[in-house]
């Protein structure tokens, strides 16, 4: 198994991470709301990465961020979502 790198790409309102393993690729989408509100709308996992937890560490990366950047998540995405229900120690990250 090849090293885990995740990125984050932003461009104006919208942005996603994007996680990259053996060649294949794990992304969550997201939209800010002005400064202190960012919504995770969509969480994509290539197949090939279905059950590695590809998806667990792109939310995990999403929290890091919010806490580390002073924002809050807004879970539309129901995957983001099921992740912060799972995590309670995550609530201060959210907004719901």
């Amino acid at each position: 198994m090849s090293e885990v790198v995740i990125t984050r790409e932003q461009d104006g309102s919208k942005g996603r991470y994007v996680l990259v393993q053996d060649g294949h690729e794990a992304d969550l989408t997201y939209s800010r709301m002005g400064e202190t509100r960012v919504i995770a709308d969509h969480t994509a996992v290539a197949e090939a990465l279905a059950g590695t937890g590809a998806g667990l560490r792109l939310v995990e990366r999403l929290v890091a961020d919010a806490r580390a950047e002073g924002f809050l998540i807004v879970p539309l995405c129901p995957f983001v979502n099921a992740m912060r229900r799972k995590h309670p120690d995550w609530a201060d990250a959210f907004d719901v």
